[in-house]
């Protein structure tokens, strides 16, 4: 991970509840946990991650991703994986946090919150201006808890995506 990053934290609020940083030997598990979350958000036939696609991104020469595992009793219940953005207005960094993900056994039981109050604990640590993610619309569960610490969504604004062969149509032409 980059400057201000933990290796393995304890949960506070969490009885045996360790976060730590991924390591290359759990690329894997990071996997299967991003397969469970397209299933839970009815995106399973989008995902073609492969496992070095994933290596390469948050292992390789250039990391670009970084992945926290939350771990209770020594089993994975969750994951956050996030990376750098900017603000042109803030004229400074921020997180972009792509996936917060609890396995359905150990929701509710404030792992989520720890994820996230690590990621914002780097986020003020590495002097950044804001940390931001989406939720789908649909996910009235994931919008209550992010409500829960006054988190203000973005209603003026649209997420526009191009991917596949639309990405590859408009790279063909000339600018």
């Amino acid at each position: 991970m980059k400057s201000g990053s933990f290796g393995v934290i304890g949960s506070r609020r969490v009885p045996n509840l360790v976060l730590r940083q991924a390591q290359r030997s759990d690329i894997g598990v990071i996997l299967e946990l991003i397969h469970e979350l397209a299933e839970y958000e009815r995106l399973q036939d989008k995902v073609v991650a492969a496992d070095s696609c994933l290596e390469e991104a948050i292992f390789g020469a250039e990391r670009f991703v970084e992945v926290i595992l939350a771990e209770l009793e020594g089993v994975v219940a969750g994951f956050a994986l996030f990376f750098p953005n900017f603000s042109t207005f803030l004229g400074r960094l921020g997180i972009h946090l792509e996936d917060l993900f609890v396995r359905e056994p150990f929701r509710g039981q404030g792992i989520g919150r720890s994820l996230l109050t690590a990621v914002a604990h780097l986020a003020v640590e590495r002097s950044c201006g804001r940390l931001e993610w989406a939720v789908l619309d649909w996910n009235e569960t994931a919008m209550g808890f992010y409500r829960r610490f006054n988190a203000q969504p973005l209603n003026e604004w649209i997420t526009c995506r191009l991917e596949g062969s639309h990405l590859e149509e408009l790279a063909r032409q000339e600018f």
